[in-house]
């Protein structure tokens, strides 16, 4: 099956990851780059061979493409997949899908109505450090689930920080940028959904314009396991992890909340310590052959509009905590707050 490409966004994860992997697809094909500068445009398709570069939507949309991957800033990303969506063009969508959960359920609902697949691009749950976690999980090797613990704090690149630390109105902040990976790995590793969370941030020194470059959020799931996670883009010296504990034992990831197939798990019990061997493959080649067989009609994407909707509403619920100064419940249906 041939699969047409348009990239929404000459973006510095589609150079990095995202073409990459769409053209390892059986079929998978790039036909045009969009961006809102011309120049920038015909420069990043030449740079990475893509046929055809155009500065409006409305030419990307008619250049022939089967689906579009969009990876602009935030604040564009609903009405970019409305319009897609509207082409007969399949959507897979950078996160936070949009800088509402009731935009994001809108989408979801464009999509659904137009018969068209929506992904939401949550790369972690492709690793296979996580879906091992998940799988000895779901076998019971660590008995019932009880808490569970995410590192996810690095240091923002200096060539990513840009509308990521300075621009509010473009969705910016590491809430809705991290924090988002965070909800989506917990809720795919834990099998569970969360239902309520509290939440600190900071601005310790990168970020302007009052938006938060840290955040630490403590969360309550539906099973009634408890978790914590740390946010930032401020700490240079940091390593990632993700850590579940339960009745029977742990599960440890070292380096595992990563955009690269790395890292280790180890699972300890009483019988001692033993680390679980998984795949390495590249987590956006892994993604891509899911949405290749969603379009198909084989399955779903690995991350869908859904769980996109539920991790920009647990966001939501970050940072209205932070706001309020309490416990935020979380409700996808409704937004954040009830």
């Amino acid at each position: 099956m041939s699969v047409r490409w348009g990239l929404i966004g000459a973006s510095t994860i589609a150079k990095q990851f995202m073409i990459n992997a769409i053209r390892a697809q059986e079929g998978g094909e790039i036909s045009a780059v969009m961006s809102s500068s011309p120049e920038r445009a015909k420069a990043y398709a030449a740079e990475n061979s893509v046929p055809l570069a155009v500065s409006t939507l409305d030419d990307l949309l008619g250049a022939g493409i089967d689906a579009v991957y969009i990876s602009t800033t935030n604040e564009l990303h609903l009405e970019q997949a409305q319009a897609a969506i509207k082409a007969g063009k399949h959507v897979l969508c950078e996160k936070p899908l949009a800088l509402t959960s009731a935009d994001a359920r809108t989408m979801v609902a464009a999509a659904k109505a137009a018969g068209i697949v929506l992904g939401t691009n949550h790369h972690l749950r492709n690793a296979g450090a996580h879906r091992t976690m998940r799988d000895a999980i779901s076998a019971g090797r660590i008995g019932k689930p009880i808490a569970a613990r995410v590192f996810h704090s690095v240091y923002l690149p200096e060539n990513l920080q840009g509308w990521r630390i300075t621009k509010p109105e473009a969705g910016g902040g590491v809430v809705l940028d991290i924090t988002v990976h965070d909800a989506d790995t917990l809720r795919f590793v834990l099998g569970d959904d969360p239902i309520e969370i509290s939440a600190f941030t900071q601005s310790a020194g990168m970020a302007g314009s009052g938006l938060e470059d840290g955040a630490m959020c403590i969360w309550r799931f539906k099973s009634g396991v408890i978790a914590q996670s740390h946010e930032g883009f401020t700490t240079k010296f940091a390593d990632t992890g993700f850590e579940v504990h339960g009745s029977e034992g742990s599960l440890i990831g070292k380096n595992v909340m990563t955009q690269k197939p790395v890292g280790t798990v180890l699972l300890r019990t009483a019988k001692g310590e033993e680390e679980l061997s998984f795949d390495h493959e590249d987590l956006y080649v892994r993604s891509l052959r899911q949405f290749h067989a969603a379009i198909s009609g084989k399955g779903q994407p690995s991350a869908t509009g859904e769980d996109g909707v539920w991790s920009l509403a647990s966001a939501e619920a970050a940072l209205q905590s932070e706001k309020s100064g309490k416990a935020v419940a979380i409700d996808p249906k409704l937004g954040s707050a009830k």
